[in-house]
């Protein structure tokens, strides 16, 4: 059965339990205790639900590794910290999905395991299917998932959007940073402006 033209795709990037929850083991994304963490899962959830009733294409992306790490080259610090806290194991509770933010049944899953969510991974086939020619990218952290794969989205000719408000880092410094340094590779907007820009379509 042939995908249906859908120039618009949505990029869900890394709403993992690990990265999420506040149990979790990696702080890069959202600080431990910080007060903005239901803002933004709530934003999130908004933007994945209107994308589905708009008949959006929903692609969830997570990064997991196997139980000794031992496909993980670390040759940069926040590799080490993720192979040294036994972090985003497949099949473990902190590999899946934060609870409501994960794909629904038929939707696409793309797993990868760097920052940039096309390298290693079959995402640039599946957009092709798609036909995607828009990408709307959210995810946690601003500051590794989302402006890596938005950089080489550019660079491979997509148009995207950043759904600013659906996204996080460690800091709210290091998330606006990322977002300044997006501002000239893609559009930065929030939620409502974007789900507005669906019901339009």
């Amino acid at each position: 059965m042939s995908q249906p033209r859908a120039a618009t795709v949505l990029l869900a990037l890394h709403y993992q339990n690990e990265v999420a929850h506040a149990d979790g083991r990696i702080r890069i994304g959202i600080a431990e205790g910080s007060p903005e963490r239901q803002a933004v899962l709530a934003a999130a959830k908004r933007l994945f639900d209107g994308a589905r009733a708009a008949h959006v294409p929903v692609v969830s992306v997570r990064i997991a590794f196997s139980a000794n790490h031992a496909e993980v080259a670390q040759n940069a610090e926040i590799w080490r910290r993720v192979v040294a806290s036994g972090a985003l194991v497949d099949g473990s509770w902190g590999a899946e999905f934060y609870p409501g933010l994960g794909p629904l049944p038929g939707e696409t899953v793309v797993t990868h395991r760097r920052n940039d969510a096309f390298h290693g991974s079959p995402l640039a086939d599946v957009l092709a299917l798609h036909r995607a020619e828009r990408l709307v990218i959210a995810g946690i952290s601003t500051t590794y998932v989302v402006e890596s794969t938005v950089r080489s989205a550019s660079d491979r000719g997509y148009a995207v959007t950043v759904a600013a408000d659906a996204c996080s880092s460690g800091s709210p410094a290091l998330h606006e940073a990322s977002l300044k340094a997006m501002a000239l590779l893609a559009e930065i907007s929030e939620v409502d402006r974007i789900l507005a820009s669906f019901a339009r379509r």
